[in-house]
This record gives C-alpha cells, sequence and structure tokens, in this order.
C-alpha cells in the first residue's frame, strides 16, 4: 500500500503508524519544510539588505517597522532549523511521532499539521497551562 497523500495517511489504520512509509513522507515533509525555511531567511534577510530608497521620513519609518517584522520573522524561522534537525534525526533513531514524556503515538493529524512535534496533544496543553500559570 502506498501512502502518498495526506488524506491517505489519515485514514491508515492504526497498526501502521510509523511504518517505512509513514517516516519516508514525514523525512520529505521535514526536509521540504527546512529548505522553505532558508529559503525565507534568506530572502527577508536580503530585503533588510537592500532598503530603497526613502526621502519622506514616513516612508523610512514604514520601512523600519517593515524591517522589525522581517526580523521578527527570521527569528522564529531560525529557531525552526534546529526542531527540523531534531525531527529527522528522531526519523533516523525510529522514535518520530512519538511523545517525548509518554512514549505515546503523536497521531498522523497532529503531525501533518506540525512535523515538529515532540509531544502528544494532553502533555502538550499541560505543558502550555503550566507556562500560563507562571507567568501570570
Amino acid at each position: 500500500m502506498t501512502l502518498s497523500t495526506e488524506e491517505q495517511m489519515i485514514q491508515a489504520p492504526e497498526s501502521e503508524y510509523m511504518n517505512q512509509e509513514q517516516l519516508a513522507f514525514f523525512k520529505d515533509k521535514l526536509i521540504e519544510l527546512h529548505d522553505t525555511t532558508r529559503e525565507r531567511i534568506k530572502e527577508a534577510k536580503e530585503e533588510m539588505l537592500n532598503p530603497p530608497d526613502l526621502p519622506d521620513f514616513n516612508d523610512r519609518a514604514s520601512w523600519e517597522e517593515h524591517c522589525e517584522l522581517l526580523m521578527r520573522i527570521v527569528e522564529r524561522e531560525q529557531k525552526l532549523l534546529p526542531k527540523i534537525q531534531l525531527s529527522l534525526e528522531r526519523i533516523r533513531l525510529g522514535t518520530y511521532g512519538y511523545c517525548l514524556e509518554t512514549g505515546e503515538p503523536i497521531g498522523i493529524q497532529r503531525l501533518m499539521a506540525r512535523p515538529t512535534a515532540e509531544y502528544c496533544i494532553d502533555v502538550k496543553v499541560c505543558q502550555e497551562m503550566k507556562e500560563h500559570m507562571i507567568r501570570s
């Protein structure tokens, strides 16, 4: 059985969870995500390094705001790259798709939405609740 589409991946029986085809699918997805993330970083940096000639004060202020947004995008994207690398390493080790805390399956749908997910949804919700309580 060839699982070539996301719909086929979602419909696959639980007994096939993280079989070789699914691992290959997510490996390809992560490699593509890595490449597009690096490209977005490169494009944002190039845009910031080539400012337009803006004699008007308001235009310069708008450009500076735009650059601040680009810097936040670059920072966020640069934080994603190591997560992608860790996910690819987990595929290599055979631990991809399983919660780091409980060992339970993370789930195909969650991995489709966030291929770098390390925790099942229950654990992630608890972590976020704890973080929210600490910040409050």
